[in-house]
């Protein structure tokens, strides 16, 4: 079970450490110290509710139609392959991370709001991707692999808020940027290929 929850929260690191408008607004944030501690708490709650929300939504739709589960583990590695070929793209091209003007708490909340839930891919990643590849692991050990993927998700976020400030020279290097989607790009890859072979 151990190795179902590490397997969860891998997977669910590679896929929420991609670099995208949430993650980059809640870097900004950190850099300034701007209610980050709202903004990390709002994507904490918002992808464990998405993670477990997936993981059930799936699990029933594949009891009530089992070749669903086939049709979301090809869907699934198609779009781990594409979420693989960006990140190799963006580590073609790397760009620097510059913090944004300070901005008013309702503004802050919204904004974070807006770009968790207003993200299609939020959906995918979170609900499909990762409740189809819990659902992998059988009935009982697919609450396992969410768990371990709810963590990753807790672990991220507070590292990203609170860590984005002392490593703040670090994170405005565009060859950080490269070297993460690098990183990111094969990682997708090699699930991509693990989910299409079963």
């Amino acid at each position: 079970m151990l190795s179902i929850a590490a397997t969860g929260m891998v997977t669910g690191l590679g896929l929420i450490m991609a670099i995208g408008a949430q993650n980059a607004f809640v870097l900004r944030q950190g850099l300034r110290r701007e209610h980050i501690s709202v903004v990390v708490m709002l994507c904490i709650v918002s992808d464990v509710l998405l993670i477990f929300g997936g993981t059930a939504g799936i699990g029933a739709l594949v009891a009530r139609f089992p070749a669903a589960l086939e049709i979301l583990r090809w869907g699934g590695a198609a779009y781990l392959a594409w979420w693989g070929i960006r990140s190799l793209i963006s580590a073609l091209r790397p760009a620097a991370l510059t913090a944004q003007a300070p901005r008013a708490k309702g503004t802050v909340i919204l904004t974070t709001l807006a770009l968790t839930f207003l993200n299609p891919h939020v959906y995918l990643d979170t609900v499909v991707l990762l409740g189809s590849l819990a659902n992998q692991h059988g009935p009982d050990a697919r609450w396992v692999f969410a768990a371990g993927a709810a963590v990753g998700s807790c672990l991220w976020f507070a590292a990203l808020g609170y860590g984005a400030r002392s490593l703040s020279r670090v994170l405005n290097r565009p060859r950080t940027w490269q070297i993460l989607d690098l990183l990111i790009g094969i990682v997708m890859l090699v699930l991509a290929v693990r989910l299409a072979l079963g």
